[in-house]
């Protein structure tokens, strides 16, 4: 029989209006008081229902975060700093993975309001603008432009394209692919492949364009893809990935073709993604910690009924390794 807070308070010798203001933290109570009402909780292996105590409180303080796929390195180190960051304010985090289907994120966003969270970070965009206007809850897009009127955080990919594509050039790359997701959909990142573009375009070099199909993060399509380019243009010398698990694919194609890198193809990546630094890869670094950890603050001030900034573009570095 599940033991309930009646039980608690009989087991302390007081009423549960007090077990419940022990609960929630609410009016003058002894510190003796309160740990007769833990100890009893432990001694009875009572757990009190959040959602129970969120109504009393009108707040849960937990969040929820939708990302289109948890199994990408760079959402996976954002995750871990959300989390981080959000625990180290009091609250918890309902983690959510879309993978693209606008059913299942709008399920997911169901099951958040009923979960009575308190906010919700938005790192996948399926949706109609007013699909996410309705949502009535604070909201925070994370490299994503939504809508002009929900504040976003991004990193600056446009000046993340430059830099890539400068480097390539100084290092007198003639022959230049962009490897990129697919540039149909509605992402900031394109703003890197806009900025390789104006680079290339203003030099004396060949150049061309790939991207991945519609259907998001594809590991085996990205190694189809990879071994195309390769293919169909021998004569590559440089490549700026869009992502580093792109540019890992590209070195890892280079090894099975004996191409030497950076002798003969230099590479460089997008994102900084700590798991991969044994790879020694010329990247944009993006600033992922920084992003999570805004992504939560700018959150718990909407929830505070504080004003936010609408755009938040953090700089990115060039960390030039062993590809180039």
């Amino acid at each position: 029989m599940a033991v309930t807070i009646k039980d608690v308070a009989e087991k302390v010798g007081v009423s549960v209006t007090t077990v419940s203001r022990v609960l929630n933290n609410r009016g003058y109570l002894s510190e003796s008081l309160k740990q007769k009402v833990n100890d009893a909780m432990e001694e009875l292996n009572y757990h009190p229902s959040e959602v129970a105590r969120s109504l009393l409180r009108k707040k849960s303080n937990m969040i929820g975060l939708i990302l289109p796929d948890i199994s990408h390195p760079f959402f996976g180190e954002v995750t871990k700093h959300i989390e981080a960051y959000a625990y180290e304010q009091g609250y918890k985090l309902m983690l959510c993975n879309s993978l693209h289907h606008k059913k299942k994120e709008k399920e997911y966003i169901d099951l958040l309001r009923a979960s009575r969270v308190d906010g919700i970070i938005m790192g996948s965009h399926t949706m109609s603008v007013n699909d996410y206007k309705s949502i009535s809850l604070p909201l925070v897009s994370l490299d994503r432009q939504i809508s002009k009127s929900i504040p976003f955080i991004a990193s600056d990919n446009y000046q993340g394209g430059v830099l890539a594509t400068r480097l390539l050039l100084r290092k007198k790359c003639r022959s230049i692919a962009y490897l990129s997701g697919n540039l149909r959909l509605n992402l900031l990142a394109k703003q890197r492949h806009d900025a390789f573009l104006e680079q290339v375009k203003r030099q004396d070099v060949e150049y061309t364009v790939r991207q991945t199909d519609l259907n998001g993060f594809k590991y085996k399509d990205y190694e189809k893809l990879v071994s195309s380019l390769f293919e169909e243009r021998p004569e590559l010398d440089g490549v700026f990935a869009s992502s580093d698990m792109l540019a890992l694919q590209v070195l890892k194609q280079c090894r099975r073709l004996g191409r030497a890198v950076p002798g003969q193809v230099k590479v460089v990546g997008y994102d900084g993604i700590a798991a991969l630094e044994a790879e020694d890869l010329t990247t944009i670094v993006q600033p992922i910690k920084k992003m999570g950890e805004l992504a939560v603050q700018y959150l718990l001030q909407q929830i505070a009924g504080e004003p936010v900034p609408l755009e938040t573009i953090l700089p990115v570095r060039l960390s030039e390794k062993g590809t180039t």
